[in-house]
């Protein structure tokens, strides 16, 4: 008899790589299925924009808070 050679050798070692391959894709299927946190952040001129559309400020208090964001000249203190 030929213990660990033949059909049955091979089955052995490519045992470990088909297991592994097995948990891999058990875990980016669970990965892939699970709900993303997709909460996106509202930027600053986002903020101003929906701000002056609400009524909030007046137009002259948004002209200046806009030039403010989109100066990009002046260093940031």
């Amino acid at each position: 008899m030929m213990y660990g050679y033949g059909f049955g050798g091979w089955w052995m070692m490519l045992m470990p790589l088909l297991w592994t391959g097995l948990i891999a894709l058990a875990v980016w299927a669970v990965v892939r299925l699970l709900p993303q946190n997709t909460a996106r952040r509202d930027t600053p001129l986002e903020i101003l924009d929906r701000r002056y559309a609400h009524g909030d400020i007046d137009e002259v208090a948004y002209a200046n808070a806009r030039a403010r964001l989109t100066d990009h000249s002046r260093p940031v203190s």
